[in-house]
Protein backbone atom coordinates (compact mmCIF):
# COMPACT_ATOMS: atom_id res chain seq x y z
CA UNK A 1 0.00 0.00 0.00
CA UNK A 2 2.72 2.48 0.98
CA UNK A 3 4.84 1.57 -2.05
CA UNK A 4 1.86 2.04 -4.35
CA UNK A 5 1.22 5.47 -2.85
CA UNK A 6 4.87 6.45 -3.26
CA UNK A 7 4.86 5.26 -6.87
CA UNK A 8 1.89 7.49 -7.66
CA UNK A 9 3.28 10.62 -6.00
CA UNK A 10 4.82 13.30 -8.14
CA UNK A 11 7.59 15.37 -6.72
CA UNK A 12 7.42 19.09 -7.34
CA UNK A 13 10.59 20.42 -8.97
CA UNK A 14 12.42 23.03 -6.89
CA UNK A 15 11.98 25.73 -9.53
CA UNK A 16 8.20 25.23 -9.52
CA UNK A 17 8.24 25.67 -5.76
CA UNK A 18 10.21 28.91 -6.14
CA UNK A 19 7.91 30.25 -8.87
CA UNK A 20 4.90 29.41 -6.68
CA UNK A 21 6.38 31.29 -3.74
CA UNK A 22 7.18 34.28 -5.98
CA UNK A 23 3.58 34.23 -7.24
CA UNK A 24 2.32 34.37 -3.64
CA UNK A 25 4.65 37.31 -2.94
CA UNK A 26 3.38 39.02 -6.10
CA UNK A 27 -0.20 38.35 -5.01
CA UNK A 28 0.45 39.90 -1.62
CA UNK A 29 2.04 42.95 -3.26
CA UNK A 30 -0.83 43.42 -5.72
CA UNK A 31 -3.43 43.02 -2.97
CA UNK A 32 -1.60 45.50 -0.75
CA UNK A 33 -1.26 48.09 -3.49
CA UNK A 34 -4.84 47.48 -4.61
CA UNK A 35 -6.19 47.87 -1.11
CA UNK A 36 -4.42 51.19 -0.71
CA UNK A 37 -5.54 52.42 -4.13
CA UNK A 38 -9.17 51.37 -3.60
CA UNK A 39 -9.39 54.28 -1.18
CA UNK A 40 -9.02 56.65 -4.15
CA UNK A 41 -11.09 54.43 -6.43
CA UNK A 42 -8.49 52.93 -8.79
CA UNK A 43 -7.29 49.77 -7.05
CA UNK A 44 -9.75 47.11 -8.17
CA UNK A 45 -7.52 45.93 -11.02
CA UNK A 46 -4.63 45.38 -8.62
CA UNK A 47 -6.85 43.41 -6.25
CA UNK A 48 -8.01 41.20 -9.13
CA UNK A 49 -4.38 40.65 -10.19
CA UNK A 50 -3.47 39.75 -6.62
CA UNK A 51 -6.21 37.13 -6.46
CA UNK A 52 -5.16 35.80 -9.88
CA UNK A 53 -1.58 35.40 -8.65
CA UNK A 54 -2.80 33.42 -5.63
CA UNK A 55 -4.83 31.13 -7.89
CA UNK A 56 -1.82 30.68 -10.18
CA UNK A 57 0.43 29.88 -7.21
CA UNK A 58 -2.05 27.25 -6.00
CA UNK A 59 -2.14 25.63 -9.42
CA UNK A 60 1.64 25.64 -9.77
CA UNK A 61 2.13 24.20 -6.29
CA UNK A 62 -0.27 21.35 -7.05
CA UNK A 63 0.96 20.64 -10.59
CA UNK A 64 -2.20 21.72 -12.39
CA UNK A 65 -1.90 21.77 -16.16
CA UNK A 66 -3.83 25.03 -16.47
CA UNK A 67 -1.36 26.78 -14.16
CA UNK A 68 1.52 25.83 -16.48
CA UNK A 69 -0.34 27.43 -19.39
CA UNK A 70 -1.32 30.56 -17.46
CA UNK A 71 2.23 31.03 -16.19
CA UNK A 72 3.56 30.82 -19.75
CA UNK A 73 1.02 33.40 -20.92
CA UNK A 74 1.73 35.79 -18.04
CA UNK A 75 5.50 35.42 -18.49
CA UNK A 76 5.16 36.03 -22.23
CA UNK A 77 3.15 39.17 -21.54
CA UNK A 78 5.84 40.19 -19.05
CA UNK A 79 8.53 39.89 -21.74
CA UNK A 80 6.47 41.94 -24.20
CA UNK A 81 5.72 44.65 -21.62
CA UNK A 82 9.39 44.70 -20.62
CA UNK A 83 10.47 45.21 -24.22
CA UNK A 84 7.93 48.02 -24.54
CA UNK A 85 9.33 49.60 -21.38
CA UNK A 86 12.85 49.47 -22.75
CA UNK A 87 11.67 51.13 -25.98
CA UNK A 88 10.32 54.09 -24.00
CA UNK A 89 13.53 54.36 -21.98
CA UNK A 90 13.04 52.22 -18.88
CA UNK A 91 16.18 50.10 -19.08
CA UNK A 92 15.57 48.69 -15.60
CA UNK A 93 12.90 46.44 -17.05
CA UNK A 94 15.62 44.24 -18.55
CA UNK A 95 15.59 42.41 -15.21
CA UNK A 96 11.88 41.65 -15.66
CA UNK A 97 12.55 40.38 -19.19
CA UNK A 98 15.32 38.09 -17.97
CA UNK A 99 13.23 36.68 -15.11
CA UNK A 100 10.23 36.02 -17.35
CA UNK A 101 12.42 34.47 -20.07
CA UNK A 102 14.04 32.15 -17.51
CA UNK A 103 10.58 31.10 -16.26
CA UNK A 104 9.46 30.33 -19.83
CA UNK A 105 12.62 28.32 -20.49
CA UNK A 106 12.28 26.47 -17.19
CA UNK A 107 8.64 25.51 -17.76
CA UNK A 108 9.64 23.78 -21.00
CA UNK A 109 12.17 21.48 -19.32
CA UNK A 110 11.10 17.83 -19.64
CA UNK A 111 10.90 17.12 -15.90
CA UNK A 112 8.84 20.25 -15.31
CA UNK A 113 6.48 19.48 -18.18
CA UNK A 114 6.08 15.95 -16.79
CA UNK A 115 5.12 17.37 -13.39
CA UNK A 116 2.31 19.27 -15.10
CA UNK A 117 1.35 16.27 -17.29
CA UNK A 118 2.37 18.13 -20.46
Amino acid sequence: MLLKKLANERYRPLGVTLISILAVIGGIAFLGIGTILIVIGIGLGFVILGIAYFVMAYGLWNGRSWAWTITLIISGIGVIVGIGSIIIGNFGSIISIIINAVIIYYLYRPDVKAFFDK
